[in-house]
């Protein structure tokens, strides 16, 4: 599946690394940047992380909440935050269930070799649970900003 801009945004529930539930209507009314990413404590994930840390005052200023998600169990992801100083919460899709109804799972290539897994992805999901900007198969190093330009 492959989500488009103005497409509404698939609901989830998932694990959050604190222990609780989270689902996509906990977020109705605000802005949510929604990061997919293949694996806590690589080091494009790393980089990727951090840069949302680091722009995440901007983008709560702005009305923005940023979640990122991956198939690490809450614990590894409890942890990542931990040693991270992440200000925002990672959820866990360890089927890969809410990445494949966002379109970030998928066949990916590494050294010549195809295999399937998470497709770094983010999407913006606006007020009305609507997608209004999504990039796919994107470069950590840079990213965080290039979304936070985008929403200004």
């Amino acid at each position: 599946m492959t989500l488009a801009t103005g497409d509404r945004a698939p609901d989830f529930t998932l694990a959050a690394d604190d222990g609780t539930e989270v689902s996509l209507s906990a977020f109705a009314g605000s802005r949510l940047v929604l990061y997919f990413y293949p694996k806590a404590f690589t080091p494009g994930c790393t980089t990727e992380a951090c840069d949302f840390r680091d722009r995440s005052d901007a983008l709560a200023a702005a009305g923005t909440e940023v979640v990122g998600v991956s198939p690490d169990d809450p614990d590894t992801l409890a942890r990542f935050r931990a040693e991270h100083d992440l200000p925002f919460r990672l959820l866990s899709d360890p089927d890969h269930a809410v990445a494949e109804a966002y379109g970030a799972w998928g066949i990916k290539k590494n050294y010549g070799k195809e295999y399937e897994g998470l497709i770094r992805s983010t999407f913006v999901v606006g007020p009305d649970g609507t997608i209004e900007h999504a990039w796919r198969n994107v470069k950590a190093t840079g990213h965080a900003e290039r979304v936070g330009k985008a929403l200004g």
